[in-house]
């Protein structure tokens, strides 16, 4: 479904990604993991079309998307849940998920902001409320519930699990899981490596802008030696 190949890009004459391959399969969790500064926020914004690709490519569900600007990357249906939250703090809940529909999905927008209420009840009870407001948790969920607004074909969540606290992280991966299973391919980018190894279907480590290890999650996961090359476990 995500093909990319040879991937590059930086911030001036800093190079972050140099030569990324990745894929994610319809149907699949894949986890990329790493330590700060290894250019996992980077590879996100370059998906997401925010940051220009300097070279290398990247395929969507067949199509060339290297080049596309961010707004029809979102129309593709590649939707990017960002870190730390970026919801519009003086808007209310509903009018921050209204805005998830703008470019996707919005012939459909009561439907799928009912299917958001259900899945986050406590979103519905704030409805009205100042997205500013709500807790550390409840700003989460009302990120990834925008994304869902949207109707992802393939859904990137950035770090969606930094600063919750444990109860709160053991929901998000809950939540997680849940949408995998309805269908919903996810690319979970985290630092939470022993919960996204137990996820995942697949994962990737970088490690200064280059995958130094892929494969089977669960493989990673059991090999004491790449956990403690890779991921300091």
């Amino acid at each position: 479904m995500l093909e990319i190949s040879g991937l590059r890009a930086g911030y001036g004459a800093t190079e972050v990604l140099r030569g990324i391959d990745l894929a994610v399969r319809e149907g699949e969790v894949v986890a990329v993991l790493g330590a700060n500064g290894v250019g996992k926020t980077t590879l996100n914004k370059v998906l997401s079309g925010v940051v220009p690709a300097r070279a290398g490519e990247i395929r969507f569900d067949g199509r060339p998307i290297a080049k596309a600007s961010a707004a029809s990357i979102v129309e593709a249906g590649l939707i990017h849940v960002p870190e730390g939250r970026k919801i519009f703090p003086n808007l209310s809940v509903r009018e921050n998920l209204v805005l998830g529909s703008y470019r996707r999905g919005r012939a459909r927008r009561a439907q799928n902001l009912d299917r958001v209420f259900s899945t986050f009840p406590r979103l519905r009870e704030r409805a009205s409320q100042a997205a500013g407001t709500l807790s550390g948790g409840e700003q989460q969920m009302l990120a990834i519930g925008r994304g869902l607004m949207a109707e992802p074909r393939l859904l990137i969540l950035d770090e969606p699990s930094l600063g919750l606290s444990p109860l709160l992280v053991e929901e998000m991966f809950a939540l997680v899981r849940t949408l995998n299973r309805q269908g919903l391919p996810i690319m979970l980018v985290e630092q939470n490596v022993v919960q996204s190894l137990d996820l995942a279907t697949r994962a990737y480590i970088l490690e200064n802008g280059t995958v130094a290890l892929e494969g089977d999650a669960a493989t990673l996961a059991a090999d004491p030696a790449l956990r403690r090359a890779y991921l300091g476990l």
